[in-house]
């Protein structure tokens, strides 16, 4: 490496110290550390086109240590991708466009969102399990139009966190050989030296599962490190780790090496020092040396050769394989096709009863007639979930054009490697497990919904219709959690046509994922459920009444409960208006015209019911109105029986309806 290398390193480790200085917020200890393996990546090694962010063909790079973000900023605007020095200067600002971790789709050129540690790890295994599909589907000799590498830069943190963990042990075993991390080993945490908490050998752990591990001895030392990268690269049939020792806070003397690096401003003496350390002696802030400029120009004029190369090969790929390059195109675009919408076939099902579970993996089957690059699978329970693509064949290490994806007991990787899926583009990815195990995906689905990715979570045996296996396996507080969370689109079908719309919904909708919580049990068939499920509530059955006498509102399999008693209610002289809601946060989206067709204001007498918490219900129910819910744990025992203990019975139904008619209190 020559003196313009070390000056560049160095003008990205003061710029970064700097932003952190201004903000008076920030970790400037991974960037000093850090930023040499980051810019002989980027510079030396990296596919990337900065007049392009969106190529597809690029080799991605994901910042899992996401604290330091000061430094993919730094690269970012040295790199031409748009951000300007007054972008660093703004960061952590209000409106900026450096927020204090990386946001996919806020800040060109960040791939993904992190921050919380460990999950660009998985993201990165996710955008590895893409690359391998999409190669194995449309890579032709002598046209690799699908080849590029997944980089990670992670730290001690990330390989603590379990997360990280689980995705490593999967990529090893699927053999993703084009996943690099680079391991910034500074031995350093908030709480001090590592050896408190963290005393692994994290490279013989690697190795355990399957990886390449090369170490570079000095964080510095880019020829080792470059060299180190070409080794990675060479080896096809493993991930590789490449574990650098670096020093936090590099050029600091007084905060090098120290805890206190990690998450504070360094102070403007320190800058001064810094500075003067590392031979940068130019007193304005935020100053980038004109031969640095120079330098990378001349970088980015040499990057922009290899998105031209692959049009070229693009071009010729298109005219030897017309159909496969067609093929290409409707799987890159960002809208699906909605026609099976008007196929009757993919709404009609059998009139017997039949849970919701068996439906979905009905619907899954015919939608994978219209959505060729539907991808996706389970936490070791496909049999369960009903998520198995028939005659689409198993991912795996010796076959990566299988559709269906085994993801081992590890719930938490699995929705994070799905999000690393769906931002790398390409693909439609659904991921499932049990319910009450969507609390492992927690993190990850968080992020799901922080992206905006339409991720698609089949959560089944969503109630206490589990039964036997008891509380540690019924939901209860589940999917108010979910419901909780922005952008997260709830779905809990009450038959199978239902199911169907939410199917549909989920996997139309371009920007939030979709979480469809499905029934063990048998449900009946309802024909008057259908697409009007694609508004979140509709009127399933009508009362003769203007005014109704009393609305009853319930979700999933609590359904077929209002709807048995309607006719009872009615017997009675009350007169009743069933409501089906499915999602609750679809709903939310609707009109105001069009909730106040559904529950209309002047009809205070409501009642909820739904095998799960009640929070959240009192919105729709009001002062006036009642719940029947689940707010506590549940119970082992069969699940008829569990059912009518607590309260879900159609006489529990009438008696509250009654009740609540005639105002009486509870």
């Amino acid at each position: 490496m020559n003196h313009l290398d070390q000056l560049t390193v160095n003008t990205i480790r003061v710029l970064s110290a700097e932003g952190v200085q201004k903000a008076n917020s920030g970790h400037p200890g991974l960037p000093l550390g850090a930023a040499p393996m980051a810019y002989t990546l980027w510079a030396k090694h990296m596919r990337h086109n900065p007049s392009n962010p969106e190529w597809v063909n690029r080799d991605r790079f994901i910042l899992s240590a996401g604290h330091g973000s000061m430094l993919i900023y730094s690269l970012l605007h040295l790199f031409g991708y748009g951000l300007t020095i007054d972008d660093l200067k703004n960061f952590r600002q209000w409106k900026s466009r450096t927020p204090g971790h990386p946001e996919f789709g806020h800040t060109v050129g960040i791939e993904t969102t992190t921050g919380p540690l460990g999950q660009g790890v998985a993201n990165g295994v996710g955008m590895a399990v893409a690359e391998a599909y999409l190669s194995a589907k449309f890579n032709r000799p002598g046209y690799p139009v699908v080849d590029h590498y997944t980089y990670v830069l992670c730290g001690d943190g990330c390989m603590m966190e379990g997360v990280a963990s689980e995705a490593v042990s999967l990529a090893g075993t699927l053999g993703l050989g084009k996943l690099i991390l680079l391991y910034d080993s500074n031995s350093i945490t908030i709480e001090g030296n590592t050896d408190i908490a963290f005393r692994e050998d994290v490279g013989k752990r690697f190795e355990a599962c399957g990886w390449q591990v090369i170490h570079v001895q000095d964080g510095n030392d880019m020829e080792a490190i470059s060299k180190a990268i070409d080794e990675a690269k060479a080896e096809t049939e493993k991930p590789s780790l490449i574990k650098i020792t670096t020093e936090i806070g590099y050029g600091c003397p007084p905060k090098q090496g120290k805890a206190s690096a990690h998450g504070e401003p360094l102070g403007e003496e320190n800058i001064k020092l810094l500075k003067e350390t590392l031979g940068c002696g130019h007193e304005d802030s935020f100053y980038v040396p004109p031969q640095v400029r120079d330098h990378m120009a001349e970088i980015r004029n040499r990057l922009e050769k290899y998105e031209a190369e692959w049009k070229e090969k693009w071009e010729g790929y298109s005219r030897e394989y017309p159909a496969l390059a067609a093929e290409w195109e409707k799987w890159h675009r960002k809208e699906l096709s909605a026609d099976f919408l008007k196929n009757g076939e993919f709404w009609t099902f059998e009139e017997k009863p039949n849970a919701t579970r068996n439906a979905s993996g009905e619907v899954l089957n015919r939608l994978a007639k219209y959505i060729p690059n539907l991808i996706g699978g389970s936490a070791d329970l496909a049999p369960s979930n009903k998520t198995q693509l028939k005659g689409k064949g198993d991912f795996s290490a010796e076959d990566y054009l299988g559709s269906n994806l085994h993801f081992g007991v590890r719930e938490h990787a699995m929705a994070a490697i799905a999000n690393g899926m769906c931002v790398h583009g390409g693909l439609v990815p659904y991921v499932a497990t049990f319910f009450v195990f969507s609390d492992y995906m927690k993190p990850a689905m968080r992020l799901s919904a922080l992206m905006g990715l339409p991720v698609v979570y089949v959560l089944t045996h969503d109630s206490i219709g589990v039964g036997e296996d008891g509380p540690t396996h019924q939901p209860v507080e589940q999917l108010a959690s979910i419901r909780s969370t922005p952008n997260f689109i709830d779905f809990r079908p009450a038959d199978s046509k239902e199911t169907a719309a939410a199917w549909y919904f989920a996997v139309t909708r371009r920007n939030s994922p979709t979480a469809i919580m499905l029934t063990r049990q048998n449900l009946p068939q309802l024909k008057e459920t259908g697409a009007g499920a694609l508004k979140g509530a509709y009127v399933l059955l009508h009362s003769e009444k203007q005014t109704p006498d009393i609305i009853l509102i319930a979700t999933g399999s609590e359904v077929k409960l209002a709807y048995e008693a309607h006719k009872v209610l009615k017997e009675k002289g009350i007169d009743a208006r069933v409501v089906s809601m499915p999602s609750m946060s679809l709903f939310e989206e609707q009109t105001e015209e069009y909730k106040n067709s559904v529950l209309p204001k002047n009809v205070t007498k409501r009642l909820a019911i739904e095998a799960g918490s009640s929070f959240g219900w009192h919105k729709y129910t009001g002062p006036e109105g009642s719940i029947i819910s689940l707010d506590h744990f549940g119970a082992s025992a069969p699940s008829d029986v569990l059912f009518k203990e607590f309260g879900f019975t159609v006489e529990n139904v009438v008696e509250h309806a009654e009740k609540l008619v005639n105002g009486q209190n509870f």
